[in-house]
């Protein structure tokens, strides 16, 4: 009986839990009520209620120390997470949203979830040099509050990042230089920091900024303009599969592509069944077979199927199979990936193939179509494109099969845009030589990239030696007696390493012939060192101080171009327009013989009276093979006494100035 006596509650103890126990569940309730009601999302920052226009944060939320561990701090790599968001708070939908972050600390970003990084890298994709622009993936537009009932996930988009930076100590928190939208019609102040780790800026729309009449009335993005434009075009849609058309348009004036390769990478374990008009690299059915496709479609013969490659390869098909039943049969197809800017033959200008696409569940339905990501461009010795993410347009149309006054339009159509940037490296270099010098300046030292195992004979450093002319016929690998024999007879230094050689592919020679009291002429040679030929070849030349003066080319095709700065575009005659490969010269002992074109080119003095051509102005300040910029070397042919190397100029001076003590010194 003690003992049950002692067990006994004190009706206030049973009050005081009641009590507790209530005020839990209120809060609790509450607590889900606001998480029902989106409260995750409610304003963590109170300038984002008084912000009319785009809303943008960067948190910064931890980062590790990884492996290697180092005592430089500059070196050593941080893991790092951070999360930026975008918010639509004006009153009117934001289409194709684009987001500049400005990292800092040579981040190296392993996952951007909720983004693409615009310039189409892959990750592991460094952008903390410069900055990098953002795009929305899969949430590429953001809806209006007023439209969607406050609904922050169509008006709100997240990025989740992690990566790797480097440098600053322990406690220091990375954060970006700034944030800001960059799409067209708002303006952006300074970003603004709060506490330590979060930045915010509120984008307001640009007073000023007047909307195309056209642009009004697309329900997408109006198409944008770029260097190179691709339409992703879906023609027939059904509950797992549809039919589409891509379009490749050259727009640049001098851009091209030669045996072009497209690659893209699928988001949905989809696959490629038949392709019309191009053809992909590898055909191996087991990344279908043992993959969710195989699961998916079990009596499936993927035998036959194109490529099952996340990444696939995609290349034009040749002239020969353009009348084929399965394959051909369809315009601007079928010329080895060809593509020419429209100045030189607008009819080559654009290529065109289609694809059958397989789709997987829970994209099981006609609507649900996902274009690739990571899109990419190239071709041998052609400009370097950059393309960005896939953006969605209002679908193309196209005139009706029928033959009647009527046009059709696509189910869904995207556009990516490629433009042309600088490479790291160049393909093609330029070597220039004059009447009154008899030494040519050659390519620069490693022109076109010079790789580690290839130093190991020759200083990549040193400046390229000054050769005879008729070392320009020479592969580089067989100048090194010439150019040590010229330096001899010229009295030049020797290093004791010599220097490496371009590497390029391509190069190009520009001789001044002559120069007279009315005009001056010169001569431009190509030569190609590569094993392949060069169909419908041509080069630019920018002549800042001879352009109005140009008059005639005589054995090529010239045109002096208005949309490019001070350029003339120089092409093959009919007939002559293969730059063919390097060849065996017709002795064996003797070198290689590399495939040449030549013209002489000639100028008046009628704009430029006072043209100096010994000093440079008669050497272009640019010139491209094929699209590509080339290097240009670092100085301008000389009279021969002007060539001396410094050491016998100092030897020269050391003379003349002991001279001149040992003189006074008797006169005193």
């Amino acid at each position: 009986m003690e003992t049950s006596s002692s067990m006994k509650i004190p009706w206030n103890l049973f009050f005081l839990l009641f009590l507790v126990v209530f005020a839990t569940r209120v809060e609790v309730s509450y607590g889900q009520a606001a998480d029902d009601d989106g409260g995750d999302d409610k304003p963590a920052l109170p300038e984002q209620e008084e912000c009319d226009g785009i809303f943008l944060t960067y948190t910064f939320i931890s980062r590790e120390k990884e492996l290697p561990h180092r005592k430089n701090v500059s070196a050593q790599a941080w893991a790092f997470k951070s999360e930026a968001s975008v918010l639509n708070a004006g009153a009117t939908t934001l289409k194709a949203w684009k987001m500049f972050i400005g990292f800092q600390h040579r981040e190296i970003l392993v996952a951007a979830d909720g983004a693409v990084v615009v310039d189409g890298g892959e990750m592991p994709a460094p952008v903390g040099k410069n900055g990098s622009y953002f795009a929305g993936n899969p949430q590429t537009d953001l809806k209006n509050s007023i439209d969607t009932a406050g609904d922050y996930t169509q008006i709100q988009a997240k990025i989740a990042f992690k990566g790797t930076m480097f440098g600053l100590p322990a406690k220091a928190i990375p954060m970006p230089k700034t944030i800001r939208i960059v799409n067209d019609g708002y303006k952006c102040p300074a970003a603004h920091i709060r506490g330590k780790t979060n930045m915010y800026v509120c984008c307001k729309p640009d007073p000023k900024f007047k909307v195309k009449k056209d642009d009004k009335d697309t329900k997408f993005m109006p198409k944008q303009n770029g260097d190179l434009s691709i339409t992703y075009d879906v023609l027939q849609s059904f509950s797992n599969n549809y039919l589409a058309q891509v379009t490749i348009d050259n727009v640049h004036p001098l851009g091209r592509l030669d045996h072009w390769n497209l690659t893209w990478e699928w988001q949905k374990n989809e696959f490629i069944q038949t392709m019309r008009g191009a053809y992909t690299h590898k055909k191996d059915p087991s990344e279908c077979l043992y993959g969710p496709a195989g699961k998916m479609y079990k009596d499936f013969d993927f035998s036959k199927v194109m490529n099952c490659e996340k990444k696939p390869t995609i290349t034009d098909l040749p002239p020969t199979m353009k009348d084929d039943e399965k394959v051909g049969k369809l315009p601007m197809c079928c010329r080895n990936g060809t593509i020419l800017p429209t100045v030189m033959d607008s009819s080559k200008s654009q290529a065109i193939f289609q694809l059958q696409v397989f789709k997987l569940p829970p994209d099981d339905n006609r609507t649900a179509l996902t274009p690739p990501q990571q899109w990419k461009i190239y071709g041998p010795v052609n400009p370097n494109y950059v393309c960005g993410p896939p953006l969605r347009i209002d679908p193309s149309r196209f005139p009706d099969p029928s033959g009647l006054q009527a046009t059709t339009a696509a189910v869904a159509s995207w556009q990516v845009v490629c433009n042309i940037t600088k490479p790291k490296v160049p393909r093609c270099c330029v070597s220039f030589s004059a009447y009154f010098s008899e030494s040519v300046v050659p390519c620069n030292t490693c022109a076109c990239g010079c790789a580690e195992s290839q130093t190991s004979h020759c200083d990549r450093r040193a400046k390229a030696m000054l050769l005879p002319a008729e070392a320009l016929l020479v592969p580089f690998v067989n100048r090194s007696e010439k150019a040590k024999a010229w330096a001899k007879i010229k009295h030049y230094d020797i290093p004791k390493k010599l220097p490496c050689g371009d590497n390029c592919g391509v190069s190009l020679n520009w001789h001044v012939d002559s120069d007279y009291s009315s005009g001056w002429t010169a001569r431009l040679t190509l030569f190609n060192w590569g094993k392949e030929p060069f169909q419908d070849w041509y080069t630019a030349v920018q002549m800042n101080k001879a352009y109005e003066d140009y008059e005639n080319v005589y054995s090529f095709n010239g045109t002096k171009m208005e949309k490019v700065k001070n350029t003339i575009l120089f092409q093959g005659l009919k007939g002559l327009n293969y730059l063919i490969e390097m060849t065996n010269a017709t002795k064996e002992k003797d070198p290689r013989v590399p495939g040449k074109q030549q013209s002489v080119i000639s100028f008046k003095k009628k704009h430029y009276h006072n043209i100096n051509i010994k000093a440079g102005e008669g050497f272009p300040s640019k010139v491209l093979f094929n699209g590509e910029e080339c290097s240009l070397p670092k100085q301008f042919p000389k009279n021969g006494g002007e060539h001396q190397p410094r050491s016998n100029l100092l030897l020269v001076l050391f003379v003349a100035i002991a001279s001149f003590v040992f003189m006074t010194d008797r006169f005193h």
